[in-house]
């Protein structure tokens, strides 16, 4: 008789990819198509309602998880949006898509992301990337087998691609004339800066 194939619950080593589709345009917002690790219930690195959802799943199953980000960050708020002038700005950051952490006179901390650059000025962004958003998570397992000891109390944090060589394929889906308000608001933020998936830890079930 042939084993139960392994599922998903605690203890277990998982490898899945992913992608964030917005729901509203269908535009893929990032694509992880390396399989990324994780020991379920140990070291998860996604948020926990899209974990919640991955339980009892096994290799080969491809699931959905609606994200609505209002409900998790709020609506945009243009308050946490600055320009200034590129020259009071290091060259290090004048590239659309960095992230700069600042701190403000009571010493806390937020990440900003740099989403327009002019011969003139720079403008910066504090808002999480899916602050205004309903996102679908398409996820899909790769892997299901009992996590190692070693597994289980380690946590990499490195990039996945870290040591490889690699060649990126990218398809130009759209080129038109932009509008209005996508030239004061920079662009499609998003699309210049991938999900980082530490982002997403504070989703609720």
């Amino acid at each position: 008789m042939q084993a139960s194939s392994e599922v998903i619950r605690d203890g277990k080593f998982v490898e899945l990819t992913y992608k964030v589709t917005d729901r509203k345009s269908g535009h893929v917002l990032t694509r992880v198509e390396f399989p990324l690790g994780y020991v379920h219930g140990h070291n998860e690195i996604l948020g926990p309602s899209v974990h919640k959802a991955l339980e009892g799943k096994s290799a080969g199953d491809v699931i959905e998880v609606p994200i609505d980000g209002n409900r998790i960050f709020g609506p945009r708020d243009e308050s946490l949006v600055f320009t200034d002038r590129i020259d009071n700005v290091p060259e290090e950051y004048r590239q659309v898509g960095t992230s700069i952490l600042m701190e403000n006179d009571k010493g806390q901390t937020r990440s900003f992301l740099v989403t327009r650059v002019t011969d003139e000025t720079l403008t910066v962004d504090g808002n999480n990337p899916l602050c205004g958003r309903e996102v679908v998570f398409t996820l899909e397992v790769v892997t299901v087998r009992e996590g190692t000891d070693d597994e289980t109390l380690t946590v990499d944090g490195n990039n996945p691609l870290c040591g490889r060589e690699v060649v990126f394929t990218l398809e130009i889906l759209t080129v038109r004339d932009a509008t209005d308000e996508e030239t004061r608001a920079g662009g499609a933020i998003v699309a210049h800066a991938d999900v980082d998936p530490s982002l997403m830890r504070s989703l609720q079930s």
